[in-house]
């Protein structure tokens, strides 16, 4: 059986300083900081933040880079299928603290996509 994708796309920043970044969005645009998760030491990994009825996503990773976040029922078997049509898994699957099931690859083209578990 093959898992079906939700259809959800979701924008994903990474940050040289996620916080700065939010703090800017809000002061300038409006944007409102839905969710916040930090590590032992206070540095925030996963973040989000809503703007009308759209969310941005911002997670670690090299600054300025962005991403795309594909929400998926089955994690395990686009993981899979992300492998055996020749992708880069840059990150293996993971269970996340704010309730993800996630896994990072990069495409032929060297894109890098995130497919998870994610539910707003």
């Amino acid at each position: 059986m093959t898992s079906e994708i939700r259809r959800t796309f979701y924008p994903l920043i990474n940050c040289a300083d996620t916080a700065t970044s939010m703090e800017w969005l809000e002061k300038a645009f409006g944007f409102t900081p839905t969710e916040v998760h930090r590590d032992d030491a206070g540095k925030i990994v996963h973040a989000e933040m809503r703007y009308d009825t759209g969310i941005l996503m911002f997670g670690n990773g090299e600054p300025g880079k962005s991403a795309l976040y594909v929400a998926v029922d089955d994690p395990d078997a686009h993981h899979d299928r992300a492998k055996a049509a020749g992708a880069e898994i840059f990150r293996e699957l993971t269970d996340q603290d704010y309730g993800s099931r996630d896994y990072a690859a990069r495409d032929l083209d060297g894109n890098e996509w995130y497919f998870g578990t994610y539910r707003p």
